[in-house]
């Protein structure tokens, strides 16, 4: 069993310690949001105060078990987002002025309501923001266990209505060459797109985040909006989201489109499936020392393996 209900969870493997030292601070921070919510500011208004007192979230019960969180440290300084950098500690030291305010994302396609929808108004599509504590897999052999804070993608689907003929979602990374230094290089084209299966995207497990660690995201982990889809590799979860298309046909990728032989459209997490250049029978967990297996799906085959139903996986990696 891989998931169980917050009540069976010690809070010792939920937050660390050095969150709970502010307790009083951290509480009296979301009864601030959460007025300010229901008077119609939204969290846009707050944004510089939420990101000292915490955002307000109710923890999901669609969560990982038993495992270690990965300290916020190490997920703030050892990422791959190439549009700042193609080293892990690039993103940490050139996204420091990224501007994620006013941020719009484009809903366009195969629905029948599509419109720019401000960030803000795309978490107020769900009735609140949710903590989800996921287990995340690179291709590159390391792992991170991260609480992300956000909203189902199924809720953002359900609002723009899909037509009979979508297929597919398509998302699009900001271009801002001025601001994401990594695009003045050509280390891959720009602006960086990915897609999923518009039944992937609307498994309860797929998530639109807008946070981690109970603030918002920082600038080099995906601000002010990403992708998160735990049962895949990470470069599935498409950072800093500007723009959502519902189309017919299976879009391109960034990295399919850079490497064909090495990186699939589906990039399911498949131990018994080497990269050209290395193996994934193994993974080591970032602040760990030794390997350990990899599991297929990256842990989450009891949720979607149905989704792959009469697939050849090393054919549709």
């Amino acid at each position: 069993m891989l998931l169980k209900k917050w009540s069976e969870i010690r809070s010792s493997e939920i937050t660390p310690k050095e969150i709970y030292l502010n307790r009083r601070a951290f509480m009296q921070g979301w009864g601030t949001i959460s007025t300010a919510v229901l008077a119609g500011i939204g969290i846009s208004g707050i944004a510089r105060r939420a990101v000292a007192a915490g955002l307000q979230f109710k923890k999901s019960e669609l969560s990982t078990q038993g495992e270690a969180l990965t300290p916020l440290k190490d997920i703030t300084s050892y990422n791959n987002f190439y549009e700042f950098g193609v080293d892990k500690g690039d993103p940490a030291a050139n996204a420091q002025n990224f501007r994620t305010r006013p941020w719009t994302v484009a809903i366009e396609g195969q629905v029948k309501s599509p419109r720019s929808y401000d960030v803000d108004e795309i978490t107020r599509m769900h009735p609140s923001l949710e903590e989800r504590i996921y287990r995340m897999r690179c291709v590159e052999g390391w792992s991170m266990v991260i609480p992300w804070i956000g909203i189902p993608l199924s809720s953002v689907i359900k609002s723009v209505e899909p037509t009979s003929k979508a297929r597919f979602v398509a998302f699009e990374t900001r271009y801002d060459p001025s601001q994401m230094p990594g695009q003045r290089r050509s280390a891959l084209q720009w602006p960086y797109v990915e897609g999923l299966r518009l039944d992937e995207a609307m498994h309860p497990l797929t998530i639109l985040a807008v946070g981690l660690y109970g603030e918002l995201l920082p600038n080099q982990d995906g601000a002010p909006i990403r992708l998160v889809v735990p049962w895949k590799y990470g470069f599935k979860s498409i950072k800093s989201i500007a723009k959502i298309r519902f189309v017919e046909k299976q879009p391109p990728t960034s990295w399919n489109l850079s490497a064909p032989e090495e990186y699939g459209f589906y990039a399911n997490v498949n131990p018994e499936v080497d990269h050209p250049r290395w193996s994934q029978a193994k993974e080591r967990r970032i602040g760990e020392f030794f390997k350990r297996k990899t599991l297929i799906f990256n842990g989450y085959a009891d949720q979607v393996a149905g989704l792959y139903a009469g697939m050849d996986l090393r054919k549709y990696y």
